[in-house]
């Protein structure tokens, strides 16, 4: 009897092309299928489903992805099964057991992702795959502040998406937009209901670019408003952005 499993997944980025499977690269993904299909005896490959894409260098904690199986490993036993064969660089954090209509992309209620700059003048080579380094730069927070308001609440967001996305409907709520320093890192968390192509990294180009005095926090009010990507600013680094949490209907 098939059952659908539900996984919450953990992995860092750096040594990955993204989560989506892609020829002749490495991703999340590819790694994940590979280790369950061997566990199913190679019957044909398992497919997983995942709450949507990481790009390549960004790093998640809280990834989702169902997936079925006619395995009957215990419940407790599945996330050891598969963290035993998997590399190092992605770890399964938890496996439950869901309704067979349970989709991890299709049921996302919403996302909160992390992005991160280190501050320091001599960023710790610890930390070079992990935060965005500002060579000593240290910004106006309370600036980038003022400019997130603009961004709360439901808008158009076609300014902060990639142009090359195939997405047509570019209207998203965003519900929080928070900043907390940890140490000399300064930390941006986003929240919403759903995010577009570079959306996040492009918000946080944008507002580190107010941040350092290239822009003023009242322009972001006429760069969402134009909806069109050529006014806001830079995309950021991926190595800054976490995937944080996937929220689903209780």
């Amino acid at each position: 009897m098939k059952r659908r499993m539900k996984a919450t997944i953990a992995y860092d980025g750096t040594n990955f092309s993204g989560y989506q499977v892609q020829p002749n690269q490495r991703t999340v993904q590819e790694e994940i299928e590979k280790v369950l299909t061997v566990m199913h005896k190679n019957e044909k490959i398992v497919q997983v489903t995942a709450s949507g894409r990481t790009d390549a260098r960004v790093h998640a904690t809280g990834q989702v992805l169902h997936f079925d199986t006619t395995l009957s490993i215990p419940l407790d036993r599945y996330a050891h099964a598969l963290n035993v064969q998997l590399p190092s660089d992605i770890r399964v954090v938890k496996v439950e057991e869901v309704a067979s209509d349970f989709h991890a992309r299709y049921n996302v209620h919403g996302k909160r992702y992390r992005y991160i700059w280190s501050c320091e003048k001599v960023q710790s080579p610890f930390r070079r795959f992990y935060a965005t380094p500002t060579n000593g730069v240290t910004p106006d927070v309370e600036e980038m502040k003022k400019a997130a308001q603009y961004i709360l609440g439901t808008h158009d967001f076609s300014c902060f998406c990639a142009a090359n996305t195939s997405v047509v409907d570019k209207v998203r709520t965003v519900t929080a937009l928070e900043f907390e320093w940890h140490g000399n890192e300064l930390h941006m968390i986003i929240t919403g209901n759903g995010f577009l192509y570079n959306m996040v990294r492009i918000i946080a180009g944008t507002l580190w670019e107010v941040g350092i005095g290239k822009r003023n926090s009242a322009q972001l009010k006429d760069i969402v408003a134009s909806i069109n990507r050529t006014t806001a600013g830079k995309t950021a680094p991926p190595q800054g952005l976490y995937l944080e949490t996937v929220y689903y209907p209780e």
